[in-house]
């Protein structure tokens, strides 16, 4: 099997789940398990203080082109410009308002920055490089 790259242009036709973030290790990407004041990452062992995590953008989706539906992520920094913030600050952001309205689950996103991503993703037109 080999590792190759290729380009697809394909529109957005949902998006699969409102978890647009999450708390990544800062040597290998992986999700960290945190808990009030630590981090851990299970696949290269890395830990330290909950305060200092780092956050990566995760947006699942569906696409299609002309001739296929496809199930995609795409992860990381290009996602910044749609955003307007990078995924730590957005996440900053999420848990101030989720403080002020009373949230009680950590990782929901406010209803109205659902709407937004749905907004700007869902019927638009991308290229996206894609591991074959």
């Amino acid at each position: 099997m080999s590792g190759g790259r290729a380009l697809l242009a394909a529109s957005v036709i949902s998006i699969q789940n409102s978890c647009f973030i999450y708390p990544a290790c800062q040597s290998c990407f992986s999700r960290l398990i945190l808990d009030s004041r630590r981090f851990n990452c299970l696949k290269c062992g890395c830990t330290g203080e909950a305060k200092d995590a780092s956050y990566r953008y995760r947006l699942s989706l569906k696409i299609a082109d002309t001739n296929d539906l496809f199930d995609i992520t795409v992860f990381g920094g290009c996602l910044d410009p749609f955003f307007g913030v990078t995924a730590g600050n957005l996440q900053r952001y999420i848990q101030d308002f989720n403080q002020l309205s009373g949230e009680t689950n950590k990782d929901a996103s406010p209803g109205m920055l659902v709407q937004a991503v749905e907004t700007c993703f869902i019927g638009k037109r991308f290229i996206f490089g894609v591991k074959i």
